[in-house]
């Protein structure tokens, strides 16, 4: 059966077991949201008359909460949230999501924050390591709390890889020739992770050619994006897990040391002691490409073992399989679709001061794109079929592809590296980090602050 948004937040709502609580007294309408989840027939009843007669949308907020873990109670919620916004929305939580989305000056009421905090705890305790009530204010917030959603694990649900073994060409034998595998290669320390385990666990913690670095992968997004963890001021580097959480169907990673959230697709704190630390993590190249490709290129190349210490059919195809096929996605989030589908896939970069996308179709016309970011001049190599794309700095060079290298507009002949253009005089141009994503993440998160390639 395929993935939809519908049959995969209903499948949540169904047998969801929440905790007792004691009532509030002290708040009528903490009182009055809660009811939704936790009072009886009579106190649900008293307490939606409570707040449509109040008549402030501002509960909207802590109601769609409810009603994606109350859907017996979804139809009188859903009544309640359309005589207070005076919208006629159906009883889809996704569809109200999206409501939500588009409506950012709808400020919740305080009474937000301890529902929330009841009903994500009673999932998880742990989950207490990000939602401690003095991070959760809005002020202190670099992203809107009515927007986080449970993704459906347990924090650690998704286990990260750290550090982990690694095999030879020979001896990686479970490999077809066809599967992707994220390259990553740090002063001559080559590496492959495949997607189809990688898909398992979504992040690895590594030193790779001396370098601390993270690989945070978002499913959902489609976006493999390698940081380099060894931050400015920080004596260790940091380290990385899955939260369980989302934000507009990315992921919310955390750090170890202080259990901030992180936003996965800018690499910044969004809650948490390091909101206000300046922080932003340094990307590292990273290319997605065939295992064919990629060992033929690095025969020297180390590959990620089976032995990763968890249990999962790490088959070829098998991790996200109906998602991945689906032009669906699995939670909400709102995208310009005019000239873009929702899921086609992006080359991204984020660096220089300025933000630009390339759809990734745009290699099948051409597979060598000479472009600029802001004023600095690049040139992208592409193949779509196998979702690969480098991006290098080209300075005043145009090139053009030339029996897979590339030759410039003197029709001399580069040769490319993992780390950097180099040319018959030994000049070296070197590689801009980027990544691989779908159109919603790279349109929901940036929007009118970046540039597409018009192709």
């Amino acid at each position: 059966m395929s993935i939809t948004r519908r049959s995969f937040v209903g499948a949540l709502g169904a047998g969801f077991a929440l905790p007792t609580a004691l009532w509030s007294q002290s708040d009528p309408v903490l009182q009055a949201v809660r009811s939704t989840l936790y009072g009886s027939n009579s106190e649900f009843a008293e307490g939606m008359a409570y707040l449509v007669a109040r008549g402030n949308p501002d509960v909207v907020p802590a109601l769609l909460t409810a009603m994606r873990y109350g859907r017996q109670r979804s139809n009188e919620i859903t009544g309640v949230m359309r005589d207070l916004t005076g919208e006629t929305i159906g009883t889809d939580w996704f569809d109200w999501m999206l409501w939500q989305e588009n409506n950012p000056q709808l400020t919740p009421h305080p009474s937000l924050i301890p529902f929330k905090r009841e009903v994500l705890l009673g999932i998880d305790s742990n989950f207490d390591d990000f939602l401690r009530p003095e991070y959760l204010q809005p002020e202190k917030m670099k992203i809107r709390l009515e927007e986080i959603t449970w993704g459906g694990v347990h924090k650690d649900g998704i286990p990260s890889l750290d550090n982990p073994a690694l095999v030879p060409v020979s001896r990686a034998e479970y490999l077809n020739d066809s599967d992707l595998v994220f390259g990553v290669s740090i002063n001559g320390d080559t590496r492959a992770y495949p997607l189809r385990i990688m898909g398992w666990h979504e992040m690895f913690n590594e030193v790779i050619g001396g370098v601390p670095v993270a690989l945070a992968y978002c499913t959902l997004c489609g976006s493999g994006i390698l940081f380099e963890t060894q931050v400015a001021g920080r004596s260790k580097p940091l380290v990385f897990g899955s939260s369980g959480f989302l934000y507009r169907s990315n992921k919310l990673m955390f750090d170890r040391e202080t259990h901030s959230l992180w936003n996965q697709y800018t690499g910044k704190p969004v809650v948490g002691p390091l909101v206000s630390s300046g922080i932003e993590l340094k990307q590292r190249p990273v290319v997605i490409t065939t295992w064919q490709s990629w060992k033929t290129s690095h025969p020297d190349t180390k590959v990620l073992s089976l032995k990763t210490g968890h249990r999962r059919n790490y088959g070829s195809g098998v991790v996200y399989r109906d998602y991945f096929a689906s032009p669906e996605l699995m939670f909400p989030a709102l995208v310009d679709q005019s000239k873009h589908q929702q899921k086609d896939y992006v080359f991204a970069i984020r660096q220089f001061g300025a933000a630009r996308a390339w759809p990734l179709d745009a290699f099948s016309k051409t597979r060598v794109i000479n472009d600029a970011i802001d004023n600095k001049a690049l040139v992208l190599v592409g193949n779509p079929d196998k979702r690969a794309v480098r991006a290098y700095e080209r300075k005043s060079n145009q090139f053009t592809a030339s029996d897979g290298g590339l030759v410039d507009q003197a029709g001399r002949k580069w040769t490319m590296t993992e780390e950097a253009l180099i040319g018959p005089d030994g000049t070296q141009l070197p590689r801009v980090a980027g990544h691989i994503s779908y159109w919603f993440a790279w349109d929901n998160y940036l929007g009118d602050a970046a540039t597409v390639y018009p192709g």
